[in-house]
């Protein structure tokens, strides 16, 4: 599975405001919510209960929010940046700049695991991760991460 099967451009936030994990789960979450008409506070809330569970912030920059939802009928993936950097307790205690939310229905363990290792991966060229942190708008990023995915 390719990350561009589920990544939908309408839930790329180019420039994140929030300044905070929950601000960034909350900005990120908006558009999701809207895109698979779960309700806001619900997306929320798991996403949430995951980051107790421990920091989805893996270090080097990267943060990739996730959680299961029962009534999902597929896999949803968003995507935002922040110019400045959050402190989302990442391992490394360095800010995070680029975030991937993945929200997959609750029965989904092997397709949820396998986009969480394809994303882990492709976000280990630096090059590509530069690319996407001097990328202004959705549709620039949305083809910077295609060009990655399908050279991946």
């Amino acid at each position: 599975m390719k990350i561009i099967d589920v990544l939908d451009k309408r839930a790329i936030v180019g420039n994140l405001e929030s300044t905070d994990k929950k601000g960034v789960i909350e900005e990120l979450a908006v558009s999701v919510a809207q895109i698979t008409n779960i309700k806001f506070e619900d997306l929320v809330s798991v996403l949430m209960d995951r980051e107790r569970l421990g920091s989805t912030g893996i270090g080097d920059g990267i943060g990739i929010p996730h959680g299961k939802l029962k009534n999902l009928d597929r896999l949803i993936l968003g995507f935002g940046l922040s110019r400045k950097g959050v402190n989302f307790e990442s391992m490394d205690g360095r800010p995070t700049h680029i975030f991937f939310l993945l929200v997959t229905p609750e029965n989904s363990t092997g397709m949820h695991l396998k986009l969480l290792a394809r994303i882990s991966r492709i976000l280990k060229n630096e090059l590509f991760k530069e690319k996407l942190l001097n990328a202004y708008n959705p549709d620039e990023i949305f083809r910077i991460i295609k060009e990655e995915d399908e050279t991946f």
